[in-house]
């Protein structure tokens, strides 16, 4: 079977059109109508995943973020994007991003980390760009929720100025970076506490003089939690085609 089979399931999956104005998903290099030799999934295409790849002769990177983002001058070897991109040409290796308009998929994204830290029912936040909103069913503190959200993302640790008994009941969550356009929505929804990858520090002083806390659990543990399912569900669709996910962009030696 051709890259592109692969390709086009990705964009029935996740529509480019529904990607935000700034994003550049899709194909990176490569050539689609080559025949596909197996694939690596990865949160970057990073030097390792690159690697991975040509260790276990995959011929395709599906990444979340794409490798060229908003403009490069060159692909000289002097840079990193540059080498990276060289490495990736040289390789025959095709590289095809899936961003925001697989965050905006409500079976990925956000709806993927809620279900990692045990939450079933989640939904989209009215007026909020990207993210959902749940409610746990007994109250918890921050202590005991970070705790809760550091085992289900697998994060090293969280980050929060919160005092550690403050109350958390109705959660907003949001992976990758927390869009501040966001904030009067949860306000009116009366969410208590936030959950992001990133949250800028001024934010959080804002949103705790609003009553709400913040948890920041890394950018890429909120948003790394959806290759394992992309994984099976390309497995199920692909079966005769090895897949291989690269979490926490650390290479693997899978062969």
């Amino acid at each position: 079977m051709q890259i592109k089979e692969v390709t086009d399931y990705l964009d029935e999956l996740f529509p480019r059109e529904n990607a935000l104005d700034y994003d550049n998903p899709g194909l990176m290099t490569g050539d689609t109508s080559s025949f596909l030799t197996g694939c690596v999934i990865s949160l970057d295409c990073t030097g390792k995943a690159i690697d991975t790849a040509i260790k276990n002769g995959c011929n395709l990177i599906i990444t979340h973020h794409p490798i060229i983002f908003g403009g490069i001058d060159s692909v000289s070897v002097e840079t990193v994007t540059g080498r990276l991109l060289s490495k990736l040409i040289k390789s025959d290796i095709a590289c095809f991003a899936c961003h925001t308009n697989l965050d905006l998929t409500d079976e990925f994204g956000n709806k993927a980390i809620a279900e990692a830290i045990g939450i079933s029912e989640s939904s989209r936040l009215d007026s909020s760009l990207c993210g959902s909103v749940f409610e746990l069913e007994e109250e918890t503190t921050v202590s005991e929720f970070e705790q809760r959200v550091a085992e289900g993302l697998k994060t090293s640790g969280i980050i929060t100025i919160n005092p550690t008994d403050s109350k958390v009941k109705k959660v907003f969550i949001q992976g990758g970076a927390f869009d501040e356009d966001s904030i009067e929505a949860i306000v009116r929804a009366g969410v208590d506490t936030v959950v992001s990858g990133e949250i800028k520090h001024h934010l959080t002083v804002l949103l705790e003089e609003l009553g709400i806390n913040t948890l920041i659990a890394g950018h890429s543990a909120t948003e790394q939690i959806y290759l394992p399912k992309l994984e099976k569900l390309l497995q199920i669709k692909f079966p005769q085609i090895k897949f291989i996910v690269n979490c926490n962009n650390e290479g693997t030696s899978v062969l």
